[in-house]
């Protein structure tokens, strides 16, 4: 598995090998030792999520405040994502950045994001399947957001406007400068 640092502290980028013949594919996609020989600390997921989107959904911007804070192993099952995270660690260097990075079935990227950021994506395939782990159970009195166009962020999404699909809830969160750090 090819393992890529990122300029985010504690990000990570997993491409595992793919084996071919003429049967097909074959595919390891999580070891647990090389993420924890590359975070250097043991990690245990307790929840697999996947959601199905079309394409133009904007999911999130999401994420989970302590005690229930998570982190997340994300990939794309079928299709194309465009996925961001934004770092919201108040001691961070790169607090309020943001990043971004093409997951794809085809290229088979997995992105590992650590407590403290906020997470979304868009859709760029006609349909997608986005896969995730996180290492803390959901709780809907933890969780928190950030608006998707949050003016100090200038994240540069994909599609053009019209294009983009949106929940009512996804519509309303708060913008950067008033949403809740770490």
């Amino acid at each position: 598995m090819k393992v890529t640092a990122t300029s985010f502290n504690g990000v990570w980028i997993f491409q595992p090998e793919t084996q071919t013949d003429n049967r097909g594919t074959f595919t390891e996609t999580y070891r647990e030792e090389v993420l924890q020989n590359t975070l250097k600390h043991p990690i245990h997921f307790v929840q697999d999520n996947e959601s199905i989107s079309k394409k133009g959904v904007i999911r999130g911007l999401h994420y989970q405040l302590p005690p229930k804070a998570q982190s997340k192993l994300v990939r794309v099952v079928h299709g194309v994502v465009c996925d961001v995270i934004v770092d919201l660690r108040k001691d961070s260097p790169t607090f309020g950045k943001t990043f971004s990075i093409e997951l794809s079935a085809d290229n088979k990227k997995q992105l590992f994001i650590p407590k403290g950021f906020a997470h979304g994506y868009i859709t760029l395939s006609e349909h997608a399947i986005f896969s995730y782990k996180v290492d803390n159970y959901y709780s809907k009195a933890h969780e928190a957001s950030i608006a998707f166009d949050a003016p100090e962020l200038e994240i540069p999404w994909p599609l053009s406007p019209k294009e983009w699909i949106l929940s009512p809830k996804d519509r309303s969160h708060p913008t950067f400068k008033n949403a809740t750090y770490f």
